[in-house]
């Protein structure tokens, strides 16, 4: 059976929907009869993903709010929230989404670092923290959607900012899961979404609108498919593969980095020169 959030009628908030996977999760709310309730800090690509939603809302135009919101400012999510409960008096589904991907290493730009956790993480924390309460003290039916990613996870070297982000986002959204099955049982649910290798604005920095999809990558509408299919089975790990990677691949890259703490291997042994050919041989068998 469909998430009972997912209802025509209900009410979707997705943030960072001007483009990439939030735009293709607006779209395909929408095209599910829900009402949908799009953020971004980008106006013009705003606008244009505005229009697109209102040809596909059955409701057209007073199925959709479109409004500029820099997630990491607490009154800007505080201000959509307002605005969102006053245009549809509902909010069913809440998805935060809004990333920024040009990371830093660890002794690289300061502002770049404070800027990408706002967004990223704290972006994510003040979603939950806008939104949330309503949600549960409305006493309807509900899901809570974050982006997170596989970086997030494996934390691969080259942008420690980045990782440390969507690893944050990872931590918290398991901590939501369990205090809404606390506070809620299985009336509101939690969500974590992880892609792979996508073909976003965020992936495809100095390419034209043009530019063709990478080989390798997933599409934007595929990581929605999984997100959709996972809300569906009540899953919390709603994990993209892409064309790079397996589902075995993933397993064993994951287990493998599990396996740093409990076999007290150095940190990221993966790509610690030491451990090269045992992690060929562990991927191999």
């Amino acid at each position: 059976m469909p998430h009972p959030a997912l209802a025509p009628g209900r009410v979707a908030v997705v943030t960072g929907a001007a483009d990439g996977i939030g735009r293709a999760a607006a779209r395909r709310f929408a095209g599910l009869g829900m009402k949908v309730a799009i953020a971004d800090i980008d106006a013009a690509a705003l606008e244009t993903a505005r229009a697109e939603l209102v040809a596909a809302a059955p409701g057209g135009e007073q199925d959709v709010l479109a409004m500029q919101t820099d997630v990491a400012l607490y009154q800007d999510v505080e201000r959509l929230e307002r605005a969102v409960l006053e245009r549809f008096g509902d909010v069913a589904l809440l998805m935060n989404n809004a990333a920024t991907g040009k990371g830093a290493g660890t002794f690289e730009d300061r502002a770049q670092w404070e800027r990408l956790l706002a967004v990223n993480l704290m972006g994510v924390v003040n979603g939950l923290q806008c939104f949330v309460p309503g949600m549960i003290s409305r006493g309807r039916t509900g899901a809570v959607v974050a982006t997170g990613s596989k970086q997030g996870i494996t934390t691969p070297p080259g942008n420690a900012a980045y990782n440390v982000s969507k690893a944050g986002v990872k931590v918290l959204t398991e901590q939501l899961a369990h205090e809404l099955r606390e506070a809620t049982g299985e009336r509101i649910t939690a969500h974590l979404l992880i892609p792979g290798f996508t073909f976003t604005g965020m992936t495809r920095p100095g390419r034209t609108a043009d530019t063709p999809k990478p080989e390798g990558a997933w599409t934007a509408d595929q990581v929605v498919d999984v997100l959709l299919d996972g809300l569906e089975r009540n899953a919390f790990y709603l994990f993209c593969q892409d064309h790079e990677t397996s589902w075995e691949m993933d397993q064993k890259r994951m287990r493998w980095a599990a396996d740093d703490l409990i076999l007290r291997r150095p940190a990221l042994s993966r790509w610690h020169p030491a451990y090269r050919d045992a992690f060929a041989a562990f991927m191999k068998d």
